[in-house]
């Protein structure tokens, strides 16, 4: 089986339960390091390809063999205002190399809503990524979903926040659009299931939970699942699907540019209008109540799979070569073991913070926001582990070896590129030196001021990050953590 978007939300779910049932999966990925740090991907039955969808030919030979494939890809997590396009090319491009290398059938994952002039772009986007994919010839079995309800869903992530950081909720008319919820569980026994189905070939099935509630009942839900008091809701006809976007940027990790679409979904109502699937694929269905206290069990106990934050465009390192980059490189030699050293080095971000001058992390994380960045509402999918793509506050991880390196690069708003690294180099039984860089290459004349702005700051924040890091380095090694 082949699984064009492995490395996203939906797909980083799928692929391990796939391997569980037996199959082999072949992930179609266009960044294999993303799947360095998940166990499953290292077993037995998993190829990992790099391939780019946009070449034809490239992806036709990838797919040679494959029974079937998955197509979860969805270009919306890119920010682009050319999304829709962009998934329309790269859905025919899918197809066409799927009928050209002998693929017996497609399963697509789009979105409930009902056709008409008044579908919202990213729902009407979904439905000519059907068509698209469906114009090969090649059978397509669409599973049409509205919120998915899952630890680190999109969806899941704003209603939360929206929830715990607001008693008084200022809405646009949308809380009262019915929706029916679906559990992520759900998700993937469908797409799994119907694989020894086959009367699913070729057929178009909307999937959802036994409920249909209202954002409003939803949030009620939300509420008391997390044991908080009552939440007034006041609607309001005024607020447009860009003022609501902003207002979900604000609030919640999502950006304005990835929770508009979001925002303009919801205008829709997206109900079942018939459930053929629960019929020939039986599996027990979550209520939204019993789906969101899973995942909220999931997100106490650590254990989050995958998370939104992880899709999407991991960008290439700068081009350093011939321009002026600024360097403010530490070192220290730390009285712990390599593995003590880069556990320490891992712990940085989310609710952990940055061991030193939290303060003024979180007073730049508040001035991102204000500009449009994301701050340091994404947090980090798990308080330890990290692994390649993912989000840690405003950083994403780019480069990662164990016990060795930790590279992040800034996502923040900036005049200019910035990077911020770990090198671990052991000395000897018990010693290693660390070197902590920032590198900053500047964009203009505003990328200058910008950098001769903050250095005063880099003693506190980067030497005070330095010491917090070798503290907790020996008390890793002191409390004899377990390396695994």
């Amino acid at each position: 089986m082949a699984i064009a978007g492995a490395t996203g939300y939906v797909g980083g779910r799928l692929a391990p339960r796939l391997l569980e049932l037996g199959y082999g999966v072949r992930c179609l990925v266009r960044t294999p390091e993303k799947l360095a740090g998940r166990p499953w991907a290292q077993g037995e039955g998993v190829e990992v390809l790099r391939c780019n969808l946009a070449d034809q030919a490239a992806l036709t030979e990838a797919l040679r063999g494959c029974a079937a494939a998955y197509y979860l890809v969805h270009s919306m997590v890119s920010a682009s205002a050319e999304y829709a396009q962009q998934d329309r090319r790269l859905a025919e491009t899918f197809g066409a190399a799927c009928a050209a290398a002998g693929v017996g059938r497609i399963l697509y994952l789009g979105g409930l809503g009902e056709t008409g002039a008044g579908l919202s772009e990213h729902l009407r986007s979904r439905r000519e990524v059907e068509g698209a994919l469906g114009a090969s010839g090649v059978p397509v079995t669409v599973f049409r979903a509205a919120m998915i309800i899952g630890s680190g869903s999109a969806s899941f992530e704003i209603l939360r926040y929206l929830v715990e950081r607001l008693p008084v909720m200022v809405t646009p008319k949308w809380v009262t659009t019915p929706c029916q919820p679906i559990a992520i569980r759900n998700v993937i026994g469908y797409l799994t299931g119907a694989l020894t189905v086959p009367e699913t070939v070729g057929g178009v099935y909307d999937i959802g939970g036994p409920e249909v509630l209202t954002y409003r009942e939803l949030m009620r839900q939300m509420a008391e699942a997390l044991g908080l008091g009552r939440r007034y809701v006041i609607p309001l006809p005024i607020l447009s699907p860009r003022l609501s976007s902003y207002w979900i940027h604000l609030v919640t990790p999502l950006s304005k540019e990835i929770a508009k679409p979001l925002a303009e979904g919801l205008r829709n109502p997206v109900v079942c209008r018939e459930q053929r699937l629960a019929t020939l694929i039986p599996q027990e269905l979550l209520t939204v109540r019993q789906a969101i206290e899973a995942a909220l069990r999931k997100i106490a106990a650590r254990d989050v799979e995958t998370s939104w934050s992880m899709a999407g465009v991991i960008p290439g390192d700068p081009d350093w070569a011939g321009g002026t980059v600024f360097r403010d490189e530490r070192k220290v030699t730390v009285a712990a073991p390599d593995w003590a050293v880069y556990r320490a080095v891992c712990r940085v971000g989310g609710g952990h913070g940055w061991y030193a001058a939290d303060w003024l992390w979180r007073l730049r994380g508040w001035m991102d926001e204000l500009v449009g960045g994301p701050g340091l509402r994404r947090g980090r999918r798990d308080p330890e582990a990290v692994g390649y793509g993912e989000a840690l506050d405003f950083w994403r991880v780019v480069g990662i070896e164990r016990d060795r390196r930790l590279a992040l690069r800034a996502e923040m708003k900036l005049p200019g590129e910035a990077r911020l690294e770990f090198v671990i180099e052991r000395l000897g039984e018990g010693r290693c030196e660390l070197t902590q860089r920032a590198l900053f290459a500047p964009r203009g004349l505003w990328g200058l001021l910008y950098w001769y702005a903050v250095v005063p700051l880099h003693h506190v924040v980067f030497n005070g990050m330095l010491r917090g890091i070798e503290r907790e380095a020996r008390r890793q090694a002191a409390a004899g953590a377990d390396r695994g």
